[in-house]
């Protein structure tokens, strides 16, 4: 029964990724219609979905995939798929404006070696590297929250709880450098949201899991980064 039960919960969650992903994929084009009509429109949507995807973060993170942990120790399909589509959507998000066509609204994308593009590139990279080194160590499907979590203490998690967090703004970092827009801007502070409710729902598990153990790493290693 126990393995039933678990196959059972990989299809779901298998369907779920499938779903999010097309979701994704239909949200990115129909991001793109409102450059075919004007800057107003681009713009007047880019505000309706950054508001809404910002509501939704809140909903999903600290409702829905708090009280799967809370009563599951573990995210079951619904939550996962939520989780994965909030993600999705966000990764989808820069398709309403870039590229863009209208030269008020972003620079030119910079090229060469200048000390723009040569940031820009550099956050890429060192953002890509991080996030393919934390990933590997934890595991994907502990990330996502899938799997029961072992408390994981050592490589970049000595230096900080979240480095896959740092990686992924570092990505969105470099992006703007190479590509500046005002609109790279809110898809920033709107990672840095939706990453910091992911981040507080998952602590309030590692807490109640791992209790002093979670403590005294706290005290070790920062949430993110720690300046001296």
């Amino acid at each position: 029964m126990a393995k039933g039960h678990i196959n059972c919960e990989l299809i779901w969650q298998a369907a779920g990724g499938v779903f999010a992903l097309l979701t994704v994929t239909a949200a990115g084009y129909i991001w793109h219609l409102p450059q075919s009509i004007s800057p107003q429109a681009v713009f007047v949507t880019y505000i309706i979905s950054i508001s809404l995807m910002g509501v939704c973060s809140f909903v999903i993170f600290r409702i829905a995939v708090r009280q799967g942990y809370a009563s599951e120790q573990h995210l079951s399909p619904v939550p996962f798929f939520l989780q994965m589509l909030i993600w999705g959507l966000f990764f989808a998000f820069p398709c309403i404006y870039n590229p863009i066509k209208w030269a008020w609204s972003r620079s030119q994308a910079s090229s060469g070696f200048t000390v723009l593009n040569i940031a820009g590139w550099t956050c890429v990279v060192v953002g890509l590297a991080l996030l393919h080194v934390a990933l590997g160590r934890l595991g994907l499907p502990r990330s996502l929250g899938v799997k029961s979590r072992q408390l994981e203490t050592s490589g970049l998690y000595r230096v900080s709880r979240n480095p896959q967090i740092l990686g992924g703004a570092l990505l969105i970092v470099g992006y703007f450098f190479l590509w500046p827009s005002w609109y790279a801007v809110g898809w920033l502070v709107l990672f840095s949201f939706t990453g910091h409710m992911m981040i507080s729902t998952e602590e309030e598990y590692l807490r109640c899991a791992y209790r002093k153990d979670y403590e005294e790493y706290c005290k070790q290693a920062p949430r993110y980064l720690r300046f001296r």
